[in-house]
């Protein structure tokens, strides 16, 4: 398949979740908040919009230049929305805007392109020496430390996860020894699980979801709901606008909980076919990233590919109640501005690699040797 026709499939693909976004937004707010949410989501696609056109059109090397500058102004602005703003459900995640009709900005979307940036550049400059100790782990891990440990101190465990599980995984993929990066995961896990045990809302959250018949009423309860709601919609659904559990059952209906809101509108049918956007999204993004035209396209792709598709899981599995409530939106179609302008702008620069990228493989992404992932073909 041509680059050409696989970047149509990924513009497709973006564009039909946010479509399927609107329309399920009104759908889960038209008995609250009306049209609302609707209005604001449809000017934060405007804008997210015109930056996926203008990341489309840049030069997506010129990020190498942006890498470090980037990198000190997020972490500037993480550590403002910690200090400074008020927390928000348990966590300090937001700027707030008070004299622009109290809009915000949720600084870790910012931070979460600018850490697979620089990661993605680190590994080209050090692609020979990735399987070394210092250069391959302890720098970029270091580096990598800085945002994660403010996003960490704001109290947003499921951004930190989130952006922890995809550092590994673009340190796996840059040609990382596995025997350098389990103890490394391991460690990240083990940390993170001592927090969230000290963390009262945290961990009432995680004994929530092992003993729900203990919490049906309080931390247990938006999960069990959203279950119902998708049992209920059955094979084909209840019907657009029919569905009872947005009326008060989930209080974050449209955001977190969207997912459970179109299986009951619309079945299992419908929720396999958004699953499968997401798939091919996630094809068309790697396969992008397998015909870049250098080693920084394609780790950037790859990066901001797993972003999305980490997030989708994540997402999925609270709503169905396979992992416990982590706060993550999914991606295109959940109500919030910072994430879908900052989301479309990661899809413009995945255009930008595919502008420049050619119908054949890069023949060598990183150094093959004993990595299972790099070693692996390329794709004709």
């Amino acid at each position: 398949m041509t680059i050409r026709r696989i970047a149509s499939f990924f513009i497709f693909s973006v564009a039909a979740l946010l479509a399927i976004g609107l329309v399920m937004l009104y759908s889960a707010s038209m008995t609250q908040k009306g049209e609302a949410f609707l209005i604001k989501q449809a000017i934060f696609a405007a804008v997210g919009i015109a930056a996926c056109f203008a990341a489309a059109a840049i030069d997506y090397r010129w990020l190498r230049k942006l890498v470090w500058p980037g990198l000190i102004i997020s972490c500037l602005l993480l550590v403002w929305t910690w200090r400074m703003e008020k927390e928000v459900n348990g966590a300090t995640r937001w700027i707030f805007f008070e004299q622009l009709g109290g809009f915000s900005f949720q600084s870790s979307e910012l931070a979460k392109i600018v850490v697979v940036a620089m990661l993605a550049h680190y590994a080209c400059l050090y692609r020979d020496r990735m399987k070394e100790f210092k250069r391959g782990i302890l720098i970029p891990g270091l580096l990598a430390a800085c945002p994660l440990a403010l996003v960490l101190a704001g109290k947003d465990f499921g951004t930190t996860m989130l952006l922890g599980l995809v550092v590994l995984l673009m340190l796996f993929v840059a040609g990382v020894r596995l025997g350098h990066l389990i103890p490394l995961g391991i460690g990240a896990v083990v940390f993170i699980g001592a927090l969230l045990m000290r963390n009262e809302n945290r961990s009432t959250r995680i004994d929530a979801w092992l003993h729900p018949e203990k919490h049906m009423r309080t931390g247990a309860h938006q999960q069990i709901q959203s279950v119902y709601a998708i049992g209920s919609g059955g094979v084909t659904g209840v019907g657009l606008g029919s569905g009872r559990q947005k009326t008060g059952f989930i209080p974050e209906h449209h955001t977190d909980f969207i997912f459970s809101i179109i299986a009951e509108e619309f079945g299992l049918i419908a929720t396999l076919g958004l699953l499968a956007t997401y798939g091919l999204l996630c094809w068309c993004g790697l396969s992008i990233a397998w015909r870049a035209s250098d080693l920084f396209g394609q780790l950037l792709v790859i990066g901001l590919v797993f972003l999305i598709g980490v997030q989708v899981f994540i997402n999925v599995g609270v709503a169905t109640m396979v992992l416990p409530n982590k706060g993550l939106s999914l991606p295109f179609i959940s109500y919030g501005g910072s994430n879908l302008v900052m989301l479309l702008a990661s899809a413009g620069l995945i255009l930008s690699v595919a502008r420049r990228a050619t119908d054949k493989p890069l023949v060598v992404a990183a150094p093959l040797d004993d990595n299972p992932f790099t070693a692996l073909p390329r794709p004709a």
